[in-house]
């Protein structure tokens, strides 16, 4: 599914408002006939008539949200305004930009201006200059390295030695290593098709295939596959993962139909991916297998199911999707959502109140133990004298958290538990670009690779580590016999 809040296609954009435009007219038509119909109609008829009415409202409110209204996850109370107004703006000036190289270019005079106006004299150099600065760029060069390595003999003649060869991806390849990692930054970081990088590279003088682009990271893959395998298994020993799936397309021709799912589970350091063939049990169980520890999940059902299949797991409900079933009704019902999402937003200014990580524990366990449940126990109290008809979405809503209610508590018990899974979709956000652009895998392992890289560079990005230089250097490591570093090893070195 197309999200709309944060797609940048403008086509795929234009695509989606052509269809929800068209929706918008199905659903104005038939609420006018429900409208029309209702003020004919009495007893039990009008009472659903009624119920149909705000359900086709409530979608109408929501698919005009999606064309023309403003994504707001969180939002700020009046005091945040007025903190945001007198908040200095920060201006587009210029950057230090330090991590730039330096290139020094002098400027003289032609010796044809070396002459004094005034008098015809010569003009000599002060020993001082004026300094100005710009952001220049060196175009990307491809360049066929030749690589000479030295013989030496002793006078003897029984010994001949040859300069060491440089630590190589493929054995007698034609590829570099810092090759294999550019394409493989530039499809799963930036995002750029394996097709695209083509015609980028004969631009750039470079004439190479696709599938030799794709040969190149399927072979740096199986260097750094312990890094990966290793990364999955320190996640099992977190006390709190985030979890999370999404569709990823499978586009081989004996698959051409096929919908698989990309799973995550995630921590504040790190993010594994699994991509599966299905959505079901049996894809949870395997990323998870061996876990013991609070997964912070939706509310799919798989999740309750996985809690009983494996011991030791216990999910926690999120927050944040609770409140999304209150916005998605808010245009039908305004003064109760205002009310229910106010509630829900005490929570998160609470929790904001105590600092992050391990250090804020103690004080967020006090927090939590005296006002937290003071508005759990006010939302207790809201759900039980708001007045809705049954089956509307706000019912839908308020059935949806109460059904999740025991799950959606167990942060109080333990500090270290978020209110939500965000980090999980924080954490999907880059594959799901990538999916966006191309558009999934082409065989099973196509998904491995892009597993693979997925974990790697989005863990080198939360450990705060450039991703291209850490693909190089933790394959240099593997491919000299070493076992190849995580990124947050990496990070601490």
């Amino acid at each position: 599914m197309v999200d709309l809040e944060r797609e940048q296609d403008p086509e795929i954009l234009r695509q989606a408002a052509r269809l929800l435009e068209a929706e918008n007219r199905r659903l104005i038509t038939r609420v006018m006939e429900l409208t029309t119909a209702l003020l004919q109609a009495q007893g039990k008829d009008r009472a659903a008539l009624q119920l149909e009415l705000q359900e086709l409202q409530a979608q109408l409110a929501k698919k005009n949200k999606m064309l023309f209204g403003k994504s707001s996850e969180r939002r700020g109370d009046k005091s945040d305004d007025a903190a945001k107004a007198k908040a200095s703006p920060t201006g587009h000036g210029p950057r230090p930009q330090q991590e730039l190289r330096l290139v020094v270019e002098e400027h003289a005079l032609d010796e044809a201006d070396r002459a004094c106006k005034a008098c015809g004299g010569a003009l000599e150099e002060m020993g001082v200059a004026e300094e100005s600065e710009e952001i220049d760029v060196l175009a990307r060069e491809f360049v066929r390295k030749k690589i000479v390595r030295k013989k030496y003999r002793c006078r003897c003649g029984s010994c001949i030695e040859t300069a060491v060869l440089p630590t190589r991806l493929v054995p007698g390849g034609r590829y570099s290593l810092a090759f294999a990692a550019s394409v493989a930054i530039a499809k799963y970081a930036d995002h750029l098709p394996l097709e695209r990088q083509v015609r980028i590279m004969k631009r750039e003088g470079l004439e190479v295939e696709s599938t030799t682009l794709y040969d190149q990271i399927e072979r740096l893959a199986r260097v750094l596959w312990p890094a990966y395998d290793r990364l999955g298994a320190e996640l099992l020993d977190e006390p709190v993962l985030f979890v999370d799936e999404t569709p990823w397309p499978m586009l081989g021709k004996a698959e051409s139909s096929a919908k698989w799912y990309a799973w995550t589970m995630a921590s504040e350091r790190a993010a594994y991916y699994e991509i599966h063939d299905t959505r079901g049990l049996d894809a949870a169980k395997s990323l998870l297998a061996g876990f013991k520890g609070a997964a912070v999940t939706d509310g799919y059902a798989v999740y309750d199911a996985l809690e009983k299949r494996l011991p030791g797991v216990r999910t926690i409900q999120c927050w944040a999707h609770i409140r999304r079933k209150f916005v998605d009704c808010e245009s039908s019902f305004p003064e109760e959502t205002e009310q229910i999402l106010a509630l829900i937003g005490e929570l998160y200014k609470i929790e904001d109140r105590a600092p992050k990580g391990r250090d804020g524990d103690a004080e967020r366990q006090q927090l939590r133990t005296t006002e937290s449940r003071v508005v759990l126990a006010r939302i207790q109290a809201w759900c039980v004298q708001v007045h809705c008809t049954p089956g509307s979405a706000l019912a839908k809503a308020i059935e949806y958290m109460s059904h999740r209610w025991s799950k959606a508590v167990r942060f109080l018990d333990d500090p270290r538990l978020p209110l939500d899974n965000n980090a999980a979709e924080r954490a999907l956000r880059g594959l799901v670009l990538g999916r966006k652009n191309h558009y999934g895998s082409k065989s099973r392992r196509g998904t491995e690779v892009a597993a693979l890289f997925y974990t790697l560079i989005e863990s080198a990005k939360l450990a705060g580590v450039e991703p291209a230089a850490y693909l190089q250097s933790a394959a240099r490591v593997a491919l000299d016999g070493g076992e190849p570093p995580l990124p947050h090893e990496t990070a601490r070195a």
